[in-house]
């Protein structure tokens, strides 16, 4: 299995399939990489690559506690071991804050972002409700049930819900906890302007909770695209693959 080490001591899983362009995807705390299992056709046009967050699914946790910069520091080391000079990065829900603060701190490393049910904060009632649903589930009930949720919530098939549910148990409490809460706590509106790359914003037309955030960045940022998808909700990735693939082909083949 691939692996490169992190602060030359935390191993980081990724895989890497086709060529061309590269395309990160940056997974929501929890669900790792195999989230984008469906976007692996896009192999055909582009350089993918899925990782796993630290603490995460077959990744090593580390010592240190998790903040933002640590999680970008992370990306970058991924894109030296890779030798990756720039890409598009594409970061769904809560990944999204993640590939944001990428963008804002290794700006010439984003060709491109492409934010999946993004958010530059939590400001929104209903998104605050889900947070502190994750976080009080990792902290009172463990792994389980959250696994249980995110696989039942994303998976299409059976075997899909299982997979995920599966892959969700191998993270690791403590961090995952606190990935739950930085995300809740993280706010990049205010540099929203520092972004000099376009971004796609992907919506469900159906997540009507998230609708409100496409303002925000529309005011704060220079160069937004807004896409919806007919008929979704939140889990695009896995339950509208067509039309997400067929959306990143259109804009970035």
């Amino acid at each position: 299995m691939p692996y490169t080490f992190v602060e030359h001591s935390v191993p980081l899983y990724y895989e890497v399939n086709g060529s061309g362009t590269p395309l990160v995807f940056v997974h929501p705390p929890g669900m790792g990489s195999v989230t984008f299992h469906r976007q692996r056709e896009l192999a055909s046009l582009f350089q993918v690559v899925t990782y796993d967050l630290r603490g995460n699914g077959k990744s090593g946790k580390g010592n240190k506690p998790i903040t933002m910069d640590v999680l970008a520091s992370d990306l970058h080391e991924l894109f030296n071991h890779l030798e990756l000079k720039e890409a598009i990065v594409c970061g769904y829900s809560n990944g999204g804050s993640i590939a944001q603060h990428f963008a804002l701190q290794y700006p010439h490393q984003v060709k491109a972002l492409i934010l999946i049910g993004g958010f530059s904060e939590v400001c929104t009632p209903l998104l605050y409700g889900e947070f502190l649903m994750g976080i009080y589930a990792v902290k009172w009930h463990g792994i389980s049930l959250l696994a249980n949720v995110l696989g039942n919530a994303h998976g299409v098939t059976k075997e899909e819900r299982k997979m995920i549910a599966d892959y969700v148990r191998l993270s690791d409490r403590k961090h995952l906890y606190e990935m739950y809460v930085k995300g809740l706590h993280y706010r990049s509106t205010n540099r929203l302007h520092e972004l000099r790359c376009p971004i796609l914003l992907i919506y469900g037309a159906r997540d009507y909770y998230m609708h409100a955030y496409e303002r925000i960045f529309k005011q704060h940022a220079r160069d937004v695209r807004i896409v919806y998808v007919d008929g979704a909700r939140h889990q695009i990735p896995t339950k509208h693959d067509a039309e997400l693939n067929t959306i990143i082909r259109s804009y970035f083949a």
